[in-house]
């Protein structure tokens, strides 16, 4: 609705200026994230860090002046009722919705909030299919996707290993773990193409119980072995391999293991590839020394007596991207409080920052996101593993160009690739 305070005789005199949107009290973000079940894990942090962030903003007088109320819908409590609670916020004048975590949350809520016309901020999903399928006005993704992040993956662990032949798959049986080990093992085949594939094997969602996978990567012997698995999936899978000694004679690489090394404690040995999904570290070699980085790194540690994880990086770029578009739309008005589809257009090239580097989104709206990996190890300095030898990639030479199929892509490359992307180096 727009608010008409010029006069009749402002209109004639000025029949062509710009009348400005009406100013709201506050302004209101819906956010999906995991509250309950398993992917609690992630959604959880991300929530404590967006309360945190908000805080902060709200302090410093919000987004142009408006403070920012959030509400949060429980992706844990499936999808139907995510969808209509979803529905319920935007027809109750959300002016801007976040979701989700899941890969299918984000292809069922992406046609929605283009049907309702809202603008959504995909700020954690991983699934590359979104905008390869579909053109959308109103979605953006404010990270990069399952691609750049098995991509770097399998870089990294050609420049750290680059003489093994065997590598094994143990990923969780649905969508992700299948869909990763097709883009890691198109890349792979095109990038190292004398590797073998000596076992792939898919456990059911939430199994209790990987002996026989276990035993079966014991008798094979693998150089390597994948798991792109996350959560409480990993977590058992890992502690069990170690119990019984295989993470002694095969290198795991675990691109979403950042978010368990915590949990993990001791049980993770050093010498093990770990993926950030995203350049998401909460001892980050470039921000640690940020003195806004270590302000929130306090206070997330305080509030949540956690360290931050990948989740928390998403969130805040998701957060830093909202109020980045609202800036630039408000400053596209002179200053006056834009309509809801100048702040759209304003995502058009957007650069933001959140706790890690800087993201853009392209013309495509999906986010362009530098990768992080490193190699685990156990110094003594926190009760659980960290990392070594870390690399972050150039997230543009990563990502699937526009108009292009992650997978038809990725197997074209060839091993001249490997020392195209420019890559940073830290020992530590």
């Amino acid at each position: 609705m727009r608010k008409f305070l010029l006069t009749t005789a402002a209109i004639l005199a000025a029949p062509f200026a710009a009348l400005a949107a009406e100013k709201p009290a506050e302004l209101r973000v819906g956010i999906t994230t995991f509250l309950t079940g398993p992917a609690s894990v992630f959604g959880v942090p991300a929530r404590d860090a967006a309360e945190i962030i908000v805080e902060k903003l709200n302090a410093e007088g919000g987004i142009g002046g408006v403070p920012v109320r959030l509400s949060f819908i429980d992706e844990g409590a499936g999808a139907e009722a995510l969808t209509t609670e979803f529905r319920r916020q935007v027809e109750a004048g959300a002016h801007a919705m976040m979701g989700a975590i899941s890969s299918g949350n984000c292809q069922t809520l992406a046609p929605l909030a283009e049907d309702l016309k809202v603008l959504n901020l995909m700020w954690d999903c991983g699934t590359q299919q979104i905008f390869e399928q579909n053109d959308y006005k109103y979605v953006f993704r404010t990270q990069a996707n399952a691609t750049p992040e098995m991509l770097a993956t399998v870089l990294y662990l050609l420049k750290v290993k680059p003489d093994f032949k065997t590598i094994a798959v143990v990923n969780q049986d649905y969508a992700w773990g299948r869909d990763s080990w097709q883009i890691f093992s198109a890349a792979l085949k095109a990038l190292k193409p004398d590797v073998q594939v000596v076992g792939e094997f898919f456990p059911k969602f939430g199994a209790a119980d990987f002996s026989t996978e276990i035993s079966r990567l014991q008798a094979m012997q693998p150089d390597v072995i994948l798991s792109t698995s996350w959560g409480g999936d990993l977590d058992t899978f890992i502690q069990q391999a170690a119990q019984r000694g295989l993470m002694n004679s095969s290198t795991f690489v675990i691109p979403l293991a950042e978010s368990s090394l915590e949990r993990l404690g001791s049980t993770l040995p050093a010498g093990h590839i770990i993926g950030a999904r995203g350049d998401h570290y909460f001892l980050h070699p470039e921000r640690r020394d940020d003195a806004d980085f270590q302000a929130f790194m306090t206070a997330f540690r305080e509030k949540t007596g956690a360290h931050a994880i990948y989740p928390v990086f998403h969130m805040s770029q998701a957060l830093a991207a909202l109020k980045a578009a609202y800036d630039k739309a408000i400053a596209a008005k002179g200053g006056e409080w834009p309509e809801k589809d100048d702040v759209v257009a304003a995502f058009e090239g957007l650069t933001f920052q959140g706790l890690g580097r800087e993201v853009t989104i392209r013309e495509d709206n999906q986010g362009i996101e530098a990768q992080l990996l490193g190699m685990s190890v156990q110094t003594g300095d926190y009760p659980f593993a960290t990392l070594e030898n870390i690399m972050i990639f150039d997230g543009a030479a990563l990502t699937t160009p526009v108009g292009q199929e992650s997978v038809a892509w990725v197997s074209q490359l060839t091993p001249e690739y490997v020392e195209s992307v420019k890559i940073d180096a830290y020992e530590k």
